[in-house]
């Protein structure tokens, strides 16, 4: 039997943050509905298949978590989204998607983030050329145990893209992803174990390492794989009758510039905004900053509360994060509600 005095939350968003934060909070002693869009939890963790920077297997993180959220003071909902949000007195109205209003002492926001759709960078191909691929397209195929081209061919020649729909003003995300680079390094070091014959490039505007352990992955990718980095922005992609991608690209360090086949192309896709976040922040007046992620309270000490009492955020829906991160971020959220709860 629940006690009708345990305080109740409603966690919007079944990815890693959504997970680990109602795993927290039921351990805490709160009751927790836990809201995912999906017929399945998981989030974007759930596509991947080895982690950096140790390569450790993705099916770990899922199993952690879902281990967090087996638990009796957990009720998890698939397939429903929260609408919109409303204060009322000291409580939080959730308006789902299934015509409910759900009543809750306190919400954490974790709807997470989109992976930029490279369809909107015309000129690398992706959707046109067949051999154009997404970082999460790979990610699938690693899965898969084959690396194929469009024609069934295993490439030979492998260039990864960085910074895609990142740094770009074209598309108006003036941000670093943060995790594109590193993503690039790991790919790229898979694409080695699986073709160990393979020619693999990365094309980069700058290296940004900033975790621990990227910068030895970013040597040993080079030390021990062999993958050429070269540092220029791609400016053109097309294909040859043989459907052999050609790449233009200018090499800013040998001030020169390069013409390359490839027999396939990673685009290495930045992180946006989730467009139920989005939605979200337009239908409950929840404010986002220049990013268009959600804004925190306070970016040094307030990062987990909106402006909203009884509101937080937990994870990648207030700016790109790794997993490791994610997961703090989703520990923090928790301590913040329980402290909400003591002070009102």
């Amino acid at each position: 039997m629940l006690k009708a005095d345990k305080r109740e939350v409603v966690v919007i968003g079944g990815g890693a943050a959504g997970m680990e934060a109602a795993g927290q909070l039921a351990k805490a002693g709160c009751i927790v509905t836990l809201l995912e869009r999906e017929s399945v939890t998981g989030g974007h963790v759930k596509n991947w298949y080895h982690l950096f920077p140790d390569s450790r297997n993705s099916d770990e993180v899922i199993e952690y978590l879902a281990r967090q959220v087996n638990h009796d003071n957990i009720t998890v909902r698939t397939g429903v989204t929260a609408g919109s949000l409303e204060k009322n007195g000291k409580s939080i109205i959730i308006n789902t998607s299934r015509g409910e209003r759900i009543r809750s002492d306190a919400v954490i926001v974790a709807t997470g983030f989109d992976l930029f759709e490279s369809r909107r960078k015309e000129e690398y191909g992706y959707g046109i050329y067949d051999n154009v691929i997404s970082s999460a397209d790979l990610e699938m195929m690693f899965r898969k145990d084959s690396i194929k081209r469009h024609d069934g061919e295993t490439p030979r020649r492998i260039g990864f893209v960085h910074c895609v729909g990142s740094r770009d003003a074209k598309v108006n995300n003036l941000y670093c992803s943060k995790l594109c680079c590193v993503t690039a390094v790991k790919q790229a070091m898979e694409v080695k174990k699986h073709i160990g014959n393979a020619s693999v490039y990365c094309f980069y505007m700058d290296m940004r390492m900033g975790g621990a352990l990227y910068e030895e992955l970013y040597k040993e990718s080079q030390e021990k794989y062999g993958i050429i980095y070269i540092r220029g922005k791609v400016s053109e992609v097309s294909e040859n009758i043989d459907t052999r991608l050609i790449v233009k690209v200018e090499d800013t360090l040998a001030g020169r510039p390069l013409r390359m086949e490839l027999d396939m192309l990673v685009l290495m896709a930045g992180m946006e905004m989730s467009e139920g976040g989005m939605g979200l922040a337009e239908s409950s007046g929840l404010k986002t900053g220049e990013n268009r992620f959600f804004a925190p309270a306070d970016h040094h000490f307030g990062t987990n509360k909106s402006t909203v009492a009884g509101i937080f955020y937990a994870g990648a829906c207030t700016a790109p994060m790794n997993i490791t991160e994610t997961i703090s971020h989703a520990r923090a959220a928790v301590a913040d509600v329980m402290d909400y709860f003591r002070n009102i």
